[in-house]
């Protein structure tokens, strides 16, 4: 069973902020405290958020609702050393998370990501199509440096949970509308009821949409740039015969639709550019780059989707021993594609469309004899994914001059993942807990490649393995305060390159389909990465408590994507490096009285990459990270509560690629958003009404900058000023 806990002060505020977790505190300690612990289940046992040793943020539904958080792009402004963007193929639903510097690059299905996102306890492999609804959440985790011993896939650089509410936890429900500028309107509604003693069920409902920020000036179409609408629903059942036994079912689907999010490109920095070389300039783009100047109907309206069930059995054998068993299907699917040039020639377009469908199964076994507690288990993953690129256009228009301008492009994988881990702990005294871990992993991955109809064709396939481990220490200095050191070892399995235009330079025109590949559609070897951390956890004051974590990681053949325009295509190729990070993170709360809370998180990484070619530095990595975010309550004299709120958060200047250029041409500036809420709680606690700001100083900026050789592509932010107002209804129970 999850526990689902909120942290709440003393008085009843809500203290559920952008820190979010609490203590492992004595009872007496927890009376003076005007802080609830929090129970997470970062490494699948229910632990205080303290008693972890891992750096791990939690956020409770009620933090999502009032720090203005929709996605998980948002979830990425408030936690230290975590930055999210979305850029993949042009696409609104793309979420591309990099946690202390490791992250994905790109969308197509042979990258994989430095960061894995579980939705109770079974991995996403892919975001493109996932635009996952937070409607039903009860918590978000999110755990910072490699998780390789206990998470299934791609965790090197951390890992996002995502925990629903259960059916049956509470019964009742609620209802939440949302309207403001920029065409906002959501509304989503969840309810959860027992259907006798031993069945219980809920059902969730969403709708969201917002207006875009610019036109397709050169289209006739109604369609804005980045606009969006997204319908999504999931029904989950649990039945539980006895005390010992619960069978839980669920089932999701969304399906949205909407326009290209905004780009940009500027011609005039690449003088020897293809474009430039061919009279195009600056000018000939459109003035506001939130408008697009594509001539290309077919590179305006973008698609996704996703549906997929899952079943959890959970069983206590014994009062010592429990098991768990995951069973989860899922698929995903888009369109998109760029028209690369933004302009009104076609001179360089790829629509493009992908799928991926993943099948798991987890066999979990948990327990606690005497001193010793343990998780062990069994996971197996698979995946088969294509992306496609139909009637591309590269250096056109198709001509005498430009024969191989028209193509098509397919890129296929199907792979396979075994694993096997287990995780000992022993409690040496009240205070002192020892733990290590190891997970054994076997991948098989088999990559193909299609170019202009089978003019370049290719297949190959690889595996790997690999043993990775963890040892740790956790440590209650006193009743208030705890300490852990901790060295996480992890593994991602090598990945095929994305896009091997680099083929066009070995092919034989002599005889079509004849290619020569050295090393240009290989895959790189096992990625490994080794992480020290101590951290120190707790709450020195009864108004204070507060989280620092210190870490230093070494990876090793790690891949870094970049793309050029060189050759027969769009060319991206994977450079293999190794990169050291070191760091520091800081989260707290502060509650000098009892109408005020002052949250704050701070994140400070330095990533040193090491590189044959020298330019290579980490990618979407700011050096600085960090929010502020006060609130303030107001009781009313009719038992009511107002509650101000204000979010600051700041994200230091990056690379938006691995490019080191001298002339800072892929540099994404520095960006500071602030959000504010303004909520009336209802003296019965049944309703709350508030009025919203989002991005209020309309920062803009950009979320990837790519110097291709022949123009700079920059994607831009869907980030926009937002105001409005959020109604939400609780009922039954």
């Amino acid at each position: 069973m999850y526990i689902k806990k909120s942290l709440i002060s003393a008085i009843g505020l809500s203290l559920a902020g952008t820190f979010a977790s609490a203590p492992a505190l004595s009872q007496d300690a927890q009376e003076a405290s005007v802080f609830e612990e929090v129970i997470v289940t970062a490494t699948k046992r229910e632990q205080s958020i303290y008693e972890v040793p891992v750096a791990v943020s939690a956020f409770t539904a009620g933090t999502i609702e009032k720090q203005g958080i929709v996605d998980l792009t948002d979830i990425g402004k408030f936690v230290p050393n975590l930055n999210v963007t979305g850029f993949s193929a042009g696409q609104t639903s793309s979420v591309n998370a990099f946690i202390r510097g490791i992250g994905l690059q790109d969308h197509l299905i042979t990258t994989d990501p430095g960061v894995g996102v579980y939705v109770d306890g079974v991995y996403l492999g892919r975001q493109v199509g996932q635009n996952w609804s937070l409607a039903n959440i009860e918590r978000i985790e999110v755990l910072r440096g490699p998780q390789g011993t206990l998470y299934g896939r791609n965790s090197i650089g951390g890992a996002i949970n995502i925990i629903t509410k259960k059916p049956g936890d509470e019964a009742g429900g609620q209802f939440r509308a949302t309207v403001g500028t920029r065409g906002r309107l959501n509304g989503d509604v969840y309810y959860s009821a027992p259907l006798g003693d031993t069945f219980a069920f809920s059902v969730t409902g969403s709708y969201v949409s917002r207006g875009g920020l610019g036109d397709f000036v050169n289209i006739d179409t109604s369609t804005e740039v980045g606009e969006m609408e997204e319908w999504s629903g999931r029904v989950a059942a649990r039945w539980e015969p006895t005390d010992s036994f619960s069978l839980l079912f669920a089932y999701d689907k969304n399906d949205g639709k909407g326009g290209l999010r905004p780009y940009t490109t500027f011609i005039d920095e690449v003088p020897n550019g293809f474009l430039y070389q061919n009279g195009f300039r600056n000018s000939d783009v459109s003035a506001n780059p939130y408008d697009n100047n594509t001539g290309q109907a077919n590179q305006v309206d973008i698609t996704n989707g996703a549906e997929g069930f899952s079943f959890t059995a959970d069983w206590a054998i014994n009062d010592n021993l429990d098991s768990k068993l995951i069973y989860s299907d899922r698929s995903s699917e888009y369109t998109a594609g760029l028209d690369d040039d933004s302009l009104v020639e076609d001179i360089m377009s790829f629509p493009e469309a992908g799928y991926a469908d993943q099948k798991s199964v987890e066999l979990q076994f948990n327990g606690q004899y005497g001193a010793f507690d343990f998780v062990t288990g069994l996971y197996y993953f698979e995946e088969d994914g294509e992306n496609y690129q139909h009637r591309t256009v590269f250096q056109g228009p198709p001509d005498d001059q430009h024969p191989f301008a028209l193509g098509s492009f397919r890129l296929g994988q199907k792979m396979d993942s075994t694993a096997v881990y287990a995780n000992l702990g022993y409690q040496v005294n009240d205070r002192l807990r020892l733990s290590g871990g190891l997970r054994y992993t076997k991948d098989e991955k088999t990559a193909s490649i299609n170019i202009n109809g089978g003019l370049i064709e290719d297949t190959k396939t690889k595996k790997w393995d690999e043993v990775s481990w963890e040892v740790a220490a956790a440590y209650e200095i006193n009743d208030r305060l705890n300490t852990y050191g901790t060295i996480q070892n992890g593994y991602q399995s090598g990945q095929f390159p994305p896009r091997p235009f680099c083929l066009f330079g070995f092919l034989d025109f002599t005889q079509p389909g004849n290619v020569s590949q050295p090393n240009c559609f290989e895959a790189n070897e096992n990625v490994t990465a080794t992480n020290y951390e101590v951290g120190l956890k707790g709450t020195p004051l009864d108004t204070l408590q507060m989280s620092i974590a210190v870490f230093y990681t070494n990876y090793s053949d790690l891949p870094y994507q970049v793309s050029t325009t060189t050759g027969g295509g769009f060319n991206t190729v994977n450079i293999i490096v190794d990169q050291t990070s070191k760091g520091v993170e800081w989260e707290s709360a502060w509650a000098p009285a009892d109408s005020f809370v002052l949250y704050t998180t701070v994140g400070y990484i330095s990533a040193d990459v090491k590189d044959p070619n020298p330019a290579a530095v980490a990618p979407l990595t700011p050096k600085w990270t960090a929010s502020i975010s006060p609130e303030y309550s107001m009781p009313m004299g009719n038992g009511g509560e107002l509650v101000f709120r204000a979010d600051y958060s700041y994200r230091d200047a990056m690379w938006g690629e691995p490019s080191n250029d001298p002339g800072r041409l892929t540099g994404i500036d520095s960006r500071s958003l602030i959000n504010v809420d303004v909520a009336y709680h209802a003296p019965s606690g049944n309703w709350t009404l508030a009025a919203y700001g989002r991005n209020v100083t309309d920062e803009r900026y950009d979320n990837a900058r790519l110097n291709v050789g022949d123009y700079i592509l920059a994607i831009l932010s869907n980030d926009a000023s937002e105001f409005g107002l959020r109604f939400v209804s609780r009922f039954g129970g």
